[in-house]
C-alpha cells in the first residue's frame, strides 16, 4: 500500500513529522532531497515536504499532484505562500498549530478518507423487545449483501451480545480493554483486534462487572469503525447512559422496536420521546404476535412514528438463540426479510459497498 511521503532534510523537522506519523498510526516513505522524492511522488497519498527544501522544490518545478503540504517555519515570512503555489502546494502549515491536523491528513491518507459508513442504532420500546435480536439480525444480513459491517454491543448490562453467536470464548477486545481509548484510533488496527462471529467484526461487553464507558473512548471507536464499515450497528438500552447519548447523536438512523401489544406501544411513547431528542431519524418496527390484535398502523398512529417494517413470529427462534445460533441464517426466515427490506427502506441508495 503506498505511503505518506516525508521530503526533508532538516533532522528537527524530519522528527516531528515522523512523531506525527506514528500518533496517526502509519508508516511513511522519506526522501533528503528533490530526486530522491521522485521514486514515490506520484503515488503516496499525502507528501509533506519540510521547510529546507521548499526553493529546491519551487525551481524543480515537480509535475503536479493533489495532497501536496509545505511545513513552514517561520510565520513571519510572506512569501512562503507563494513558493508554495510555485511548486503546487494545497496546504501550508506550521507546527506545533498544525499537529492535530497533520495527524488526522496522514490518517486519512492511509484509510482513504472517504465518507463515514452508516451508523444505524436499534432500541426496544419495553424490555425484551428483541432489540439485540434484531440488531444482530440486521448485521448479519448486511454482511450477507457484502457490505462491511461491524456489530457493537451498546449495553452494559445485556450479558455481552457474543453470546448470541455462542462467541463468549471467541479471541479479540471487549469493551472494557477499550475504555481507556482516546483521540483518532487506526481503523485498520481496530478491526484486526475484535473478534468474528459468523463472518462479522463483534463488539461486545464481556460477564465482568459493568462499567460506565468514557464518552471519548465511544466517539473514538464508533470513529475508527465508520471509516472501515459500510455500516455499523448498535444494540443499546432503553435506559440511555452518556455513552448511549453518544451513539444516537451521531446515528443516522435509529429504529424502534415495539411489540404489537397496548401497554409495550406505551412503554415505547416514554422511549422514543427520549431517542428523538437525539436522532432526527427515528424508524419504527413492530413485532408480532399480537395478542389483542394491534395492528403496525396502530402502532404507528400511537407513537406518530414511520412504520418500516413488521416482524412476524418465526418459530424456534428463541431455541435456536439459547443454542449460541444467531439470526437470520436462513435467508427467507421473516427476520432475515423484514431485514432486508429495512436495509433496502431505511438506508436505500446511500449504502455502498467501501471500496
Amino acid at each position: 500500500m503506498p505511503r505518506p511521503l516525508l521530503v526533508t532534510a532538516d533532522p528537527d523537522a524530519l522528527d516531528d513529522l515522523l512523531r506525527l506519523a506514528a500518533a496517526a498510526g502509519v508508516e511513511v516513505d522519506v526522501a533528503d532531497d528533490v530526486p530522491s522524492s521522485r521514486r514515490h511522488w506520484a503515488t503516496a497519498p499525502i507528501v509533506v515536504i519540510g521547510p529546507d527544501l521548499i526553493d529546491p522544490f519551487a525551481r524543480s518545478r515537480p509535475d503536479r499532484r493533489p495532497k501536496v503540504v509545505v511545513l513552514g517555519r517561520d510565520l513571519d515570512d510572506g512569501s512562503i505562500w507563494q513558493r508554495a503555489v510555485e511548486m503546487g502546494a494545497e496546504q501550508v502549515v506550521f507546527l506545533p498549530d498544525a499537529e492535530p491536523w497533520l495527524i488526522e491528513a496522514f490518517a486519512d491518507a492511509v484509510e482513504g478518507g472517504g465518507s463515514d459508513g452508516l451508523l444505524v442504532a436499534v432500541v426496544g420500546g419495553r424490555g425484551g423487545a428483541g432489540a439485540t435480536t434484531l440488531s444482530a439480525a440486521l448485521a448479519i444480513t448486511a454482511v450477507r449483501r457484502d457490505l462491511r459491517t461491524l456489530l457493537v454491543d451498546g449495553d452494559p448490562f445485556g450479558g455481552g451480545i457474543d453470546l448470541v453467536f455462542g462467541g463468549e470464548l471467541a479471541a479479540g477486545l471487549r469493551w472494557p480493554e477499550l475504555g481507556a481509548t482516546r483521540g483518532r484510533v487506526p481503523a485498520a488496527a481496530l478491526a484486526e483486534a475484535l473478534p468474528t462471529m459468523a463472518d462479522l467484526s463483534v463488539l461486545s461487553w464481556d460477564r465482568g462487572d459493568p462499567a460506565q464507558l468514557p464518552v471519548e473512548a465511544v466517539q473514538a471507536v464508533l470513529g475508527a469503525a465508520r471509516r472501515n464499515c459500510d455500516l455499523v450497528v448498535v444494540d443499546l438500552p432503553r435506559s440511555l447512559d452518556e455513552a448511549s447519548r453518544e451513539v444516537l447523536a451521531t446515528a443516522t438512523t435509529a429504529v424502534l422496536l415495539v411489540p404489537a401489544e397496548v401497554r409495550a406501544t406505551a412503554a415505547a411513547a416514554r422511549v422514543a420521546s427520549g431517542v428523538s431528542l437525539l436522532c432526527r431519524d427515528l424508524r419504527l418496527v413492530v413485532r408480532g404476535p399480537a395478542p389483542g390484535g394491534l395492528l403496525g398502523a396502530d402502532v404507528e398512529r400511537a407513537l406518530g412514528l414511520p412504520l418500516v417494517g413488521e416482524l412476524r413470529p418465526e418459530p424456534g427462534l428463541d431455541l435456536a438463540l439459547e443454542r449460541g445460533e444467531p439470526p437470520a441464517r436462513r435467508a427467507r426466515s421473516p427476520l432475515a426479510v423484514l431485514c432486508d427490506r429495512l436495509l433496502d427502506d431505511l438506508l436505500g441508495t446511500e449504502l455502498r459497498p467501501v471500496a
